[in-house]
């Protein structure tokens, strides 16, 4: 019978979690499934070390990569290093709705057009006035005349408005830096609860007027940064899960729209940009047992930030401000990582759910009733 098999030749707890799972499966689904008691039946599979497999033995190691790293120092001198905290347990969340995010860790990637001029920081500052902890992770640490604002004054925003805050000057091309970043950020804050993945690079033009080089960093920023990213941040986001911190991951990513006219004149950018909406599809299907969380998020009409401003021909008066995504993120946020996962959200549509369907103090021109749409919406 399956059940005289537990104690015997399985651990309770093997190095792999598909051990775990089939030893528990006779109890979890009933006698009436013997391919599970076959399953539990076979020795935990030999590929890898149990310390490669255990999920504890790589939280470990992402901490040893934080504690090599050299403390980091903002523009004026003063040291950003880490403060080492740990959660001793659960943290009591206050009561009222603006205190939902209070205590919890925000890891945000993104890159400097979308990630420091609008639409990311407005969502962090959403965050703060709740008190959490937002790790800024982004490539510019120096300012640029044309996108205005640094990890340090993001940072110093954030911690104005009643967060904490850590700059972490990171290029998304590069794994090392991805998982020095993530590692940082829990060994600062004591873990990750939320993943807000923004970065993206975009380059709109035809196969023929596509360059090589333009074709790999769009694929390298949104696919594979996206992709490097949350598998560092896993870990962490599964001992939130276990601490019941409601952990999620958010993508700044369309729908999947399969219609040929969203790929005829710009192939490369929606591969691209639909690969980091394929991480929602397969990575919400993936971690749901864990009670992790992925969904994306994206605006229904164009955004006015800086970044945009540099499109020529684009009228920033026929779009909405940054504050729609952050108060539609805020939601999307709040809500329960166990029953909210593998959704492709719009803004407008999450704001009607909560009844909020007056959106005229989204525009950035009053009165405003044709706006800019964006991508990839039907």
């Amino acid at each position: 019978a399956p059940r005289a098999r537990r104690g015997g030749a399985l651990r309770a707890r093997g190095p792999r979690r598909g051990a775990w799972q089939a030893v528990r499966a006779p109890d979890l689904h009933g006698p009436g499934r013997p391919h599970r008691a076959r399953r539990a039946a076979r020795p935990p599979f030999p590929r890898a070390a149990a310390g490669d497999r255990d999920r504890a033995g790589r939280r470990a190691r992402l901490l040893d990569v934080a504690a090599d790293l050299p403390a980091r120092r903002a523009p004026g001198g003063g040291e950003l290093g880490p403060r080492a905290r740990r959660r001793a347990g659960p943290r009591r969340r206050r009561r009222g709705r603006r205190d939902r995010l209070a205590g919890r860790c925000v890891q945000r990637h993104g890159d400097p057009p979308r990630g420091l001029a609008g639409q990311p920081r407005e969502r962090a500052g959403r965050a703060a006035r709740d008190g959490a902890s937002i790790a800024i992770a982004a490539k510019t640490s120096e300012p640029n005349p044309k996108l205005p604002g640094t990890i340090y004054t993001a940072a110093e925003e954030i911690k104005a408005a009643g967060g904490s805050a850590l700059p972490i000057q990171c290029d998304l091309r590069d794994e090392a830096q991805i998982a020095a970043a993530v590692a940082q950020a829990a060994a600062e804050f004591g873990g990750i609860d939320i993943l807000v993945n923004n970065a993206s690079a975009i380059n709109l033009t035809r196969t023929e007027e596509t360059p090589a080089k333009r074709f790999d960093l769009m694929f390298d920023v949104n696919v594979r940064g996206t992709f490097l990213t949350s598998q560092a941040a896993i870990p962490f986001l599964r001992d939130s899960a276990d601490a019941g911190r409601n952990p999620h991951i958010l993508n700044l990513s369309p729908p999947l729209s399969m219609k040929p006219k969203w790929f005829k004149n710009h192939v490369a950018y929606t591969m691209a940009k639909y690969g980091m909406s394929m991480c929602v599809l397969g990575m919400s299907e993936e971690f749901k047992r864990d009670g992790i969380a992925v969904n994306a998020l994206w605006p229904r009409t164009a955004i006015d930030t800086a970044a945009l401003q540099m499109i020529p021909g684009v009228d920033t008066a026929a779009c909405r401000t940054p504050e729609i995504l952050s108060d539609s993120a805020y939601i999307i946020l709040n809500r329960n990582s166990k029953e909210c996962t593998g959704n492709f959200f719009v803004d407008d549509e999450v704001l009607a759910s909560e009844g909020i369907t007056d959106l005229e103090k989204y525009s950035v021109v009053p009165g405003t009733k044709d706006f800019l749409l964006d991508f990839f919406l039907d």
